[in-house]
């Protein structure tokens, strides 16, 4: 284990999950390539996951699960970008669902425990399904054209969902959908095996194609009325830390590019030098600002977990720092990338080289919330307040 994890390890339960993750994300690191040519989801690396009891990180001990904290979870999930980000922004998503849930504790406690048990016993695999083509991310409150209406004792839900990722392997989809005429936002759990639910294949992307966010439709689903869990939540007060689950994974892809491109540097010797081309001064510029990225992301997403762990009275007046993280994050991931690219040279635009693979899914780190502008126009605010 090298000083770039080593760092923020700190109890001995997070130095045995990670040792646990790293040998699987080794693994995933060999298939990686084949899932993203194939445009396929990565089914063996999440069952062996969810061998490992790796959905149930989250879940809340008093239901059966691990309760790891936020910072253990971003952990990991930087560990298993390293080997394969589409799989890590998957379970981050299924992770995060469960850290939000323990943590605002907005659901009737029957039907958290329902789920949290579907989850620690058959390892059941979840995720919200909130965008849409006409609102695009919810994060920028739009009402959803998805409708539920209430029929007797059940709900008839009606509606296409974009960006669902894990389309093909979810076992529950919690959807957000207008409440009848209400006027109000409600957000269901759905069953993937319930009537009238399929999944269309649209994901058609160049990043993260493992993800296979496809449409989620809804044609005439019907669910028990119970099946609303959270109706009008409106904006929560508490900010979304699970979301550093985001940055967290670009970093990792960070971290894979630049081992390629050191890895590169101390091995290849052309003929017109005396050595490997890590001796030359512009390539170890181009490393040593690698590093000073990934140590500027990293120490900024560790410390403000510990934080949100740390110091809960703070959490309330966090969220700007959140933002922060996956702005500074994000951008910096791509930043490695390229210079991990300029260090390899055409080598890197080969379709045999992860390099590619790398430059293609850190760009969509830039596309996930919170935007950059967004984060940039909530600083200034604060400042002029």
């Amino acid at each position: 284990m090298n000083y770039l994890y080593e760092t923020y390890i700190k109890t001995y339960e997070q130095r045995e999950w990670f040792e646990r993750i790293d040998a699987l994300a080794k693994k995933f690191a060999e298939r990686a390539d084949t899932y993203d040519q194939e445009g396929r989801f990565p089914f063996e690396n999440v069952d062996e996951l969810k061998n490992a009891g790796y959905l149930s990180l989250t879940v809340p001990k008093e239901f059966g699960g691990e309760g790891l904290s936020l910072y253990e979870f971003v952990l990991l999930q930087e560990r298993i970008a390293t080997g394969d980000a589409a799989t890590a922004l998957c379970l981050g998503w299924h992770l995060g669902c469960f850290l939000e849930l323990a943590e605002e504790r907005t659901w009737d406690t029957e039907m958290l425990g329902m789920l949290c048990e579907k989850v620690v016993r058959d390892q059941a695999l979840v995720n919200r399904a909130a965008t849409e083509p006409a609102t695009g991310s919810p994060t920028r409150g739009g009402m959803p054209q998805t409708k539920a209406v209430k029929e007797g004792n059940e709900w008839i839900i009606n509606g296409t969902k974009t960006f669902t990722s894990m389309a093909p392997a979810l076992d529950y989809a919690i959807v957000s959908a207008q409440v009848g005429d209400s006027g109000k936002k409600g957000n269901y759990l759905i069953p993937m095996n319930a009537e009238g639910v399929s999944v269309e294949e649209t994901w058609d992307t160049v990043a993260m194609r493992g993800t296979r966010s496809d449409d989620l439709v809804l044609k005439n689903v019907k669910v028990d009325e119970r099946a609303l869990v959270e109706e009008d939540r409106g904006k929560s007060e508490l900010p979304k830390a699970w979301l550093l689950h985001i940055p967290a994974c670009y970093i990792g892809v960070a971290v894979a590019a630049r081992n390629e491109a050191v890895h590169f540097a101390k091995t290849y010797k052309p003929n017109s030098l005396p050595g490997p081309i890590g001796d030359v001064p512009e390539v170890q510029r181009k490393i040593g600002e690698m590093e000073l990225e990934l140590f500027k992301a990293r120490e900024l997403l560790y410390t403000i977990a510990a934080r949100w762990v740390n110091e809960p009275e703070a959490r309330m007046e966090m969220g700007p720092s959140l933002m922060a993280v996956k702005h500074v994050a994000t951008n910096a991931a791509a930043k490695v990338v390229d210079l991990a690219m300029r260090i390899v040279g055409a080598r890197s635009l080969s379709l045999s080289s992860p390099l590619q693979r790398h430059y293609r899914d850190v760009r969509a780190g830039l596309h996930n919330p919170p935007m950059d502008d967004i984060v940039i126009s909530t600083l200034a605010k604060r400042a002029l307040e």
